[in-house]
């Protein structure tokens, strides 16, 4: 009897002993749970970085875009106002001298004329000058008469002058105008990657909320910053443009009609003669003795 219990008792020692592999299944699985559990939350910081790293990537493009705008505005604003000043300058100095000349034929002789009223008023005096000598009745671009003519060079030049006035004014309008746009663009990207970041921290306190909204609300700002000068520059130079456009419309209306005192008829400018032109020619003397005395010619 003793035997058999020491017999059963080893039995069950050696039943405990011997390990079981389903239970070792279950561990690992376990462990395979958990290591995925731990992956999982990686993989949301990992994705809430990268979100975070291409929203500052866009709103700091955004900002650097509007500054590039800001430079070229100014440079604009800057070209541009040299420029009236400059034709402000040579229009006044031209006038003086135009309308201070004796006659229309001395004022076609004036040099060293610069700015737009002197361009105009060079492209006359050349049209008149041909159509004096003949040179203008062989094609399409010189029919008709010597006022319709002269008309249709006044206005080619006066285009020509107005599309000098008015180029870059297209940037300064594209900039004002869409300038707060592109800002309001970085800023509503800016604000989505914050109310995404509060979502996934799940804290909506000031310290979250305060740092990437107000970065955000900066493109905004930049943007109203830079249109506004842009604005102002446009409209400026507009006003002045067409002040400078009905001053030379008015030039050239006075011009035509004193060309019309003079019927359409100017004299070419006398050009001085050049200092290592031929000289005329003497007579020939005849310094021989024996020529004079076989011509007849006392002495």
């Amino acid at each position: 009897m003793t035997d058999t219990t020491s017999a059963a008792a080893g039995i069950s020692q050696a039943a405990s002993q011997t390990p079981v592999p389903g239970a070792d299944i279950a561990g690992a699985a376990s462990g395979a749970a958990s290591a995925a559990a731990n992956i999982a939350p990686a993989a949301t910081d990992a994705a809430s970085g990268g979100h975070e790293i291409t929203s500052a990537l866009i709103v700091d493009g955004t900002l650097w875009v509007l500054i590039a705008f800001s430079v070229a505005t100014w440079a604009l604003i800057l070209i541009k106002g040299i420029q009236h000043l400059r034709i402000a300058h040579h229009n006044r100095i031209y006038s003086k001298k135009f309308w201070g000349a004796q006659d229309f034929q001395a004022a076609a002789a004036l040099t060293d004329n610069k700015g737009p009223a002197a361009r105009v008023a060079d492209v006359g005096f050349t049209t008149l000058i041909e159509a004096d000598g003949g040179t203008t009745t062989h094609d399409l671009e010189h029919t008709g008469d010597r006022q319709e003519l002269l008309d249709r060079r006044l206005r080619q030049q006066m285009q020509k002058e107005r599309g000098a006035l008015e180029s870059g004014l297209s940037i300064l309008a594209t900039i004002g105008s869409i300038s707060p746009f592109v800002g309001l663009f970085g800023t509503v990207w800016g604000i989505m990657g914050a109310l995404t970041n509060i979502s996934k921290t799940g804290s909506a306190s000031l310290e979250v909320v305060a740092g990437p909204i107000g970065e955000a609300l900066i493109a905004t700002a930049v943007g109203i910053a830079v249109a506004v000068p842009a604005v102002i520059g446009y409209n400026f130079f507009i006003r002045r443009n067409k002040v400078i456009w009905a001053a030379l419309d008015d030039f050239a209306i006075d011009f035509v009609h004193l060309a019309l005192k003079t019927s359409f008829l100017i004299k070419r400018p006398v050009t001085a003669p050049r200092a290592n032109s031929a000289v005329a020619k003497k007579p020939a003397i005849k310094a021989s003795h024996d020529e004079l005395q076989a011509e007849g010619v006392q002495i």
